[in-house]
């Protein structure tokens, strides 16, 4: 696990437990997102390292506070992630302004997004002050039906007419635009540097 992922469940059990001292170790890891054990794990570092207090309740149950130390680090660890996200966001508008301008520079005004995440709303942003329109984003997974304006499809075949397609998946990046190299000429199909894709041709299996 890197540094980054460590900090921000350390965070995120330091944010839950200063909202609610009777959460469950259950409920703790469904709120963040990971297995009961690993909660635990957490929780027992936290408390070991002095962030947290351990008290019995009632009903067998335990009550869980921050110690000073506890609301201390978890200031500084609030300070870091916003200091992260500011350099991401800064980062990644460079990044998609950069390839709004390369699809622009290849001839293409009528773009499609791949994937609903955070970068789709950069990209979205990014195309206001530029001669480009977004016409639709492909993502299967999302009940929405549109995002911003922008209509939302489950396929690449659904899109209306549009000249290329930029990737905004931040979770298989990779994947995707072998995906879309296959269905797309890969001239057609641009991504954020930001997301570090290979450009390589999907049909080259190497040595």
């Amino acid at each position: 696990m890197s540094a980054d992922y460590e900090q921000r469940i350390t965070l995120e059990l330091l944010e839950a437990i200063e909202n609610d001292s009777r959460v469950t170790q259950r409920s703790l890891a469904a709120q963040l997102g990971i297995a009961l054990g690993l909660a635990n794990a957490y929780l027992k570092r936290s408390v070991k390292k002095g962030l947290v207090k351990v008290q019995q309740a009632p009903a067998n149950r335990y009550a869980y506070y921050l110690t000073p130390q506890g609301l201390t680090e978890k200031g500084r660890l609030t300070g870091e992630f916003l200091t992260q996200q500011f350099r991401f966001y800064r980062n990644a508008r460079e990044a998609c302004g950069a390839a709004i301008e390369e699809a622009i520079a290849a001839g293409a005004n009528r773009l499609a997004l791949h994937g609903l995440t955070e970068l789709s709303e950069i990209l979205l942003l990014c195309a206001l002050d530029r001669p480009v329109e977004f016409v639709g984003i492909v993502d299967p997974g999302t009940p929405r039906s549109e995002y911003h304006g922008c209509p939302i499809f489950r396929a690449v075949d659904d899109l209306p007419e549009h000249d290329a397609i930029l990737i905004a998946d931040i979770n298989e990046p990779q994947r995707a635009w072998n995906d879309l190299a296959a269905a797309y000429p890969p001239e057609r199909v641009f991504a954020p540097g930001i997301l570090k894709i290979q450009r390589r041709d999907p049909a080259d299996t190497g040595a």
